[in-house]
């Protein structure tokens, strides 16, 4: 006889939803669901859900069919919904925030990936609530949810019966969680093993791009990072930081100094230096390369800036790590 299953999801797609994110999160149920990777839904169950029966295209044009009508949501232990483009969550079917309410008073557990967690809030499920998003959008979600502040130093949150992640490979890390919170450590390591993630990361792993150290719950300062990490390539001189977010030089460079000690341009630097090193564990790319994406002027500026900090050069420091040669 087949056991019931520990884990049940249902997945609502929005229109145009970031398939990553989505196969991410299935292919760590899928592999925790059985022996090896057999597939088959034993332990965990998962059903994309729709009011239609229409498929539902990703933001890459791959189409997804759905396998059920939403009918009762507490046959689910939990439901996720996936975004994905901003101009496009909006046409969420109706029926579908009926559905998330419904689910939300019979005490269903709701899980926010990527701009999922606007769909969630724009339903008015977040109130109260810690939610995540990714550093992408973290200004998006300021500008739509006023007073409303964010997580987006983390690549997933847990708060009570809400949770959410910045969407991409942090879906594996959140569905992991649940794997591990409902059939047990061994088979999220298992899940995340055949997926080729090294291992699971907690919920307060920092986003790529923000050194654990730049870490402050102070507005400005976060929205300045956030500017930071999205002009990596081109850095902001710190006026032209400073007129993007509407203040003087001088009181930008004050809430540095107040909330992390640091310059402006000091964590400009950390933060492209933090990028350039995860590049350089995680990929073969060139120092040049690595250089030209972090914004560095060229491999010697790269070269010195990395050997002041780290008291070597970078290809030495990659081989420290990873092996990479």
């Amino acid at each position: 006889m087949t056991p019931a299953p520990r884990l049940r999801i249902g997945f609502i797609l929005a229109p145009r939803f970031t398939l990553c994110a989505f196969a991410n999160f299935v292919d760590v149920l899928r592999l925790a669901a059985d022996e090896g990777d057999r597939s088959r839904p034993i332990l965990c169950r998962w059903r994309v859900l729709s009011p239609t029966m229409d498929p539902v295209e990703s933001s890459c044009g791959i189409r997804i069919h759905p396998e059920e009508r939403l009918g009762d949501p507490t046959r689910f232990d939990y439901i996720v919904v996936v975004g994905g483009l901003m101009d496009e969550i909006e046409r969420l079917h109706p029926d579908h925030t009926a559905f998330l309410r419904r689910a939300a008073e019979a005490g269903v557990p709701l899980v926010g990936v990527c701009t999922g967690t606007f769909i969630l809030h724009r339903a008015g499920l977040l109130n109260g609530y810690k939610a995540c998003v990714s550093w992408f959008h973290h200004d998006d979600f300021l500008t739509e949810f006023d007073g409303l502040v964010p997580v987006s130093d983390q690549i997933f949150v847990v708060d009570r019966d809400r949770l959410s992640c910045s969407g991409g490979a942090s879906s594996a890390h959140l569905a992991a969680f649940l794997v591990d919170r409902h059939i047990g450590p061994a088979a999220a390591r298992k899940s995340l093993a055949i997926m080729i993630i090294d291992e699971a990361l907690g919920a307060e792993r920092p986003q790529p791009g923000l050194p654990l150290e730049l870490t402050t719950k102070e507005p400005l300062v976060r929205r300045a990072l956030l500017a930071m990490q999205q002009s990596m390539e081109a850095p902001l001189r710190v006026t032209d930081l400073a007129e993007r977010l509407g203040v003087s030089r001088r009181k930008l460079e004050r809430h540095f100094g107040d909330a992390l000690g640091v310059t402006p341009k000091e964590a400009d630097r950390r933060i492209r230096l933090a990028q350039a090193k995860h590049l350089l564990s995680r990929t073969g790319r060139s120092v040049a390369q690595i250089a030209a994406e972090t914004g560095f002027c060229d491999t010697s500026h790269l070269t010195r800036t990395f050997r002041e900090a780290e008291g070597m050069p970078p290809e030495a420091w990659r081989s420290t790590q990873t092996g990479i040669t």
